[in-house]
């Protein structure tokens, strides 16, 4: 297969290391910006195009791996979907009925499309869906979620106004709602909207709510309190607490751990994860990256969508959640 990933900042370059780290060959890349390119053809050895269409014709790529702003996704999805293209695609916050048409496309087609769920291969979810699943605390009832990094620390090496998460439609604390629920999802089920307020706390230079309190409710009469922020310094934070009838379970991204307890207990079982690869001006591990894309190979050497956890229809679910939680902020303004 021939990869050629569309975008050419950090998550295209983290895209590019992934394939590379898989074995595969046959990488390009392309950017209209001259300094990622430059930047990914020293690091990467790979070739690097600044006009799309010559890069199909020198490349005549069998794969996109799409990872510009969000509000490009759909147009290079469309692109590939009509010149039989498979795509990887990162998370989105826009576009949600053209992601449905987008699924509706692709029904019947070897044509696999993979929107990102990167947080469903992180050690600490897996662990918190295991335990779940294994009913060591009992009927869920309640879960307190809170998930935040200061923007401006995103990408310490440019201004916020020359990044996408400083404008209102892709923000920041808005693009981390639909992120975040595709794993809690996963866990938790069919999500239901029930309240939210948002606001802009901060003085930071962005027309953006940089926070997000959600009232949601789940299965089986499961409530979930989720903030949504980017707010939090100097460190990022990532704490959940998951109520359940026989116990509790604490997730904490700062100890890099999980632990529960339960009635039978006397003391907290605790499980400590290896920090992984960090590659420098990143916060996050290399792995479950890695393993994301790993996945989404698969499917498409064999032309089965099914290898892969996540789908179009998936993510246009996701993003009714959220248009949901806005509209019912509305009422708070």
């Amino acid at each position: 297969m021939r990869y050629l990933v569309i975008g050419l900042g950090s998550m295209g370059k983290r895209r590019v290391r992934n394939l590379q780290a898989l074995g595969l060959g046959d990488i390009a890349g392309f950017d209209p910006r001259l300094d990622r390119r430059k930047e990914s053809a020293e690091k990467y050895g790979i070739k690097v195009f600044d006009d799309l269409e010559i890069a199909i014709q020198v490349l005549d790529p069998t794969v996109f791996v799409i990872s510009t702003p969000p509000d490009l996704h759909m147009y290079y999805a469309y692109y590939a979907c009509e010149h039989g293209i498979s795509c990887f695609i990162e998370a989105s916050v826009v576009d949600a009925d053209k992601v449905k048409q987008l699924s509706q496309k692709i029904e019947n087609t070897s044509v696999v499309m993979a929107p990102s769920c990167t947080m469903r291969y992180y050690p600490g979810p897996k662990k918190i869906k295991k335990l779940i699943k294994e009913g060591v605390i009992g009927k869920v009832l309640n879960v307190n979620y809170q998930t935040g990094q200061y923007l401006p620390d995103w990408h310490p090496w440019e201004k916020i106004e020359d990044f996408y998460v400083s404008k209102r439609e892709t923000g920041g604390a808005r693009e981390i709602i639909p992120f975040e629920l595709t794993w809690l999802n996963d866990i938790f089920g069919k999500a239901e909207a029930l309240a939210c307020v948002k606001a802009k706390l901060t003085d930071m230079p962005a027309d953006i709510d940089d926070i997000y309190h959600c009232l949601l409710s789940y299965e089986n009469n499961v409530l979930a309190n989720i903030t949504v922020e980017v707010i939090s310094r100097p460190k990022a934070i990532r704490e959940m607490r998951v109520l359940g009838s026989e116990g509790e379970i604490i997730f904490s991204a700062d100890t890099n751990s999980v632990s529960y307890i339960n009635t039978s207990m006397d003391k907290w079982k605790e499980y400590q994860f290896e920090s992984g690869t960090i590659e420098n001006q990143y916060i996050n591990p290399e792995e479950p990256y890695i393993a994301e894309m790993k996945d989404f190979v698969a499917a498409v050497n064999t032309q089965d969508q099914a290898l892969y956890p996540n789908s179009l229809s998936d993510d246009f679910d996701v993003l009714q959640t959220l248009y949901s939680l806005e509209k019912m902020a509305e009422g708070y303004k």
